[in-house]
């Protein structure tokens, strides 16, 4: 399945990394890892630095999946607020997968100061703007539960928010603490660092069509019956990873994205800071380096791509209409248009670690809108487990963690 369509910035942007490079025969690996995007990268730098063996395989080309739709922000709010979290999981779980994704934004910064690799990293503030007098009423809540346990936020009403961020609104909260940066990009530089640095070996269109257990771990069977044999396997392939799974966790969605033509920097606004909404389906807004402006959002539950793909138009005009009520100033004139099919959990935490304990077939399955920050916290936990470290994220982020419902 096409995991999106119409025309990504990221795409257009860089580089294509054009490797074509199938699987013609059986093969032998420590560790195979299934997915080329951003999780699967992360997942092969960390294991790579720790001087573990391992082979990315990918069906498609080199992180033209999901990474290549995303619009990357990184931000230690969850999808799920922490004031709902709490009345889902139990209190500790919910601000220890909080307080995990705060420390992700610094661990991925500091991947790309080592490397000195161009990620385009750039941090910047995070608004969370008040749609309604509902939105005020969770915006309190969640400020008085993070204030609480020590997260970093500030409550900004409807003077200060004109004063901060130029908007006409009623409250926000913001903090400081957020990033943004081009997951096409870091993803395949991540990979050619390795492939020259580790001489990490990339197999695309090596479809594995079938996983099972072996005397020494597991075997993989592709498409046109060639074998891989690794003691591990790591599952990095998003809602695709689905077909290996027992049972079904995640919660499939549409989401569509437009990028402004560049803009005068001086009509960019203020701090360049991450803007969401309380609304469902919320708005969010980004920039990028070019000073293009990112709208996205209008997220429905997804059918089938035909359905997601045509309404791309409509919602591209909605999208506009909504970035036009918040800065009526700003000229936005649409010069790409993008859709893609994500997932979610229902308590909006990735799934992290083998379906049972002791299992060696691993899932780095960073779900949700925060997909790339729990993408690093899935590939420093995985190299711990085979490492045979003990890591405690695996009861907040494993697939047998509590729950209150």
């Amino acid at each position: 399945m096409d995991l999106h369509s119409g025309l990504p910035f990221w795409i257009v942007k860089n580089e294509f990394f054009d490797l074509y490079h199938p699987l013609q025969e059986n093969y032998k690996t420590d560790v195979a890892i299934i997915g080329s995007g951003i999780t699967g990268a992360l997942v092969a730098h960390e294991l790579c630095e720790a001087g573990i063996s391992c082979t990315i395989f990918d069906k498609r080309t080199i992180a033209t999946g999901s990474s290549a739709a995303s619009t990357a922000q990184l931000q230690y709010e969850i999808d799920t607020p922490l004031s709902k979290l709490i009345h889902i999981v139990p209190e500790k779980i919910a601000v220890d997968a909080y307080f995990n994704c705060l420390e992700a934004i610094t661990t991925i910064e500091n991947v790309f100061k080592k490397t000195k690799l161009d990620a385009d990293f750039t941090r910047v503030p995070t608004v969370f703007l008040a749609s309604n007098k509902q939105g005020v009423e969770l915006l309190e809540k969640e400020y008085e539960i993070r204030k609480d346990v020590g997260l970093p936020i500030n409550f900004l009403d409807a003077k200060q928010l004109k004063e901060y961020q130029n908007i006409d609104g009623i409250a926000a909260l913001q903090n400081d603490t957020s990033a943004q940066m081009d997951a096409y990009k870091a993803a395949i530089n991540l990979l050619k660092y390795h492939q020259s640095k580790n001489q990490l070996k990339i197999y695309t269109h090596t479809k594995i069509e079938k996983i099972q257990e072996s005397k020494n771990g597991y075997e993989l069977l592709t498409e046109h019956n060639h074998t891989v044999s690794c003691k591990y396997v790591i599952i990095a392939n998003g809602f695709e990873a689905g077909q290996f799974l027992p049972k079904k966790v995640m919660n499939l969605l549409s989401t569509y994205a437009i990028a402004s033509a560049p803009v005068d920097k001086n009509m960019v606004w203020p701090h360049q800071s991450l803007i969401w909404e309380t609304a469902e389906p919320y708005l969010y807004m980004r920039t990028t380096k070019d000073n293009r402006l990112i709208v996205g959002g209008e997220d429905e539950d997804f059918q089938d791509p035909v359905k997601r793909d045509h309404l791309l138009r409509e919602k591209v005009k909605i999208l506009e209409r909504k970035f036009k009520n918040i800065y009526p100033n700003i000229d936005f004139v649409t010069e790409m248009a993008w859709c893609g099919t994500f997932s979610s959990t229902n308590d909006g935490l990735p799934y992290i670690g083998p379906w049972k304990k002791g299992e060696k077939k691993l899932f780095a399955l960073g779900y949700g809108g925060n997909g790339i920050t729990f993408s690093m916290v899935a590939a420093e936990i995985l190299k711990n487990i085979i490492l045979d470290k003990k890591d405690n994220r695996l009861e907040t982020f494993g697939f047998d963690r509590p729950s209150k419902k």
